[in-house]
């Protein structure tokens, strides 16, 4: 028994399958790979997937180590540019995921069409189902959310918080547009020194619980993320909370993922 292969499918077909898989990955972990990039990730991990195909190798396992190592740490390096540590071992988990998930949504729609050519259509109608099943159960587990710590800076004043950065939050200010991140309390009076800023504004929220509302917000000169490397933000917009947002005083602020 033989099989024809007919390689330029195969690398379509791959390429399609491996820029669907990165560009959930991308969605679900927030990277902020350009389409170019995620496209050059695809295609290399398609001509990666078709060498290993078509180069004659004496055991299948080692076929099987190849592909399940080289090929996917080539797609997220090259599509995702993810540096090594925690945030790639999340991608790579996501990255499988993802394949099994997308592999499995693919069968059932397939069984319902006869027509080869609506593939683009399955693969499209896929990667839409698969994003959203994962992002609601990513969000049941918290999936989403990592502590890290934050440094706030306003005039001469100076404050570090642990902060929690929540992919449920995405309250942004509705006159600059900008991102807003949470404090609560007590950790915008030790920032002010007791004292109302000037700036302070009021913007609408809605959360779990309250419906509708208000809440105060105020432009910091800077803050720094601090995590696997610093990264600062010039004229960040925090929100005020009415008191404690965590019962535990597990942590003192809510980062907003799009900061």
């Amino acid at each position: 028994m033989y099989y024809e292969l007919y390689i330029d499918v195969l690398f379509l077909v791959n390429f399609m399958m491996d820029y669907i898989l990165l560009l959930i990955t991308r969605r679900l972990i927030k990277a902020d790979a350009s389409y170019g990039r995620v496209c050059l990730g695809a295609l290399a991990g398609s001509i990666l997937t078709c060498v290993i195909v078509v180069i004659p190798v004496p055991y299948t396992f080692i076929k099987f180590i190849l592909f399940h190592t080289v090929v996917n740490v080539v797609l997220i390096k090259t599509g995702l540019g993810i540096k090594w540590g925690r945030i790639f071992v999340k991608a790579l988990i996501t990255l499988y995921i993802s394949g099994f998930l997308v592999g499995g949504i693919f069968s059932c729609l397939d069984q319902y069409v006869k027509t080869g050519s609506l593939f683009f259509a399955l693969a499209v109608a896929s990667y839409y189902i698969a994003s959203a099943v994962l992002a609601f159960l990513m969000s049941l587990l918290h999936f989403g959310k990592y502590f890290c710590r934050v440094e706030l800076y306003l005039g001469e004043k100076s404050c570090t918080v642990r902060a929690l950065l929540d992919t449920g939050n995405r309250l942004n200010d509705t006159f600059t547009g900008k991102a807003v991140s949470i404090v609560d309390r007590k950790t915008a009076e030790d920032l002010f020194d007791g004292k109302i800023p000037e700036s302070i504004r009021y913007i609408p929220y809605h959360s779990i619980g309250r419906n509708r509302g208000v809440i105060p917000v105020v432009t910091l000169d800077k803050m720094c993320i601090c995590g696997e490397e610093e990264e600062w933000i010039e004229l960040p917009v925090i929100g005020i909370s009415d008191g404690e947002i965590s019962l535990g005083k597990e942590y003192d602020m809510i980062l907003n993922p799009e900061v």
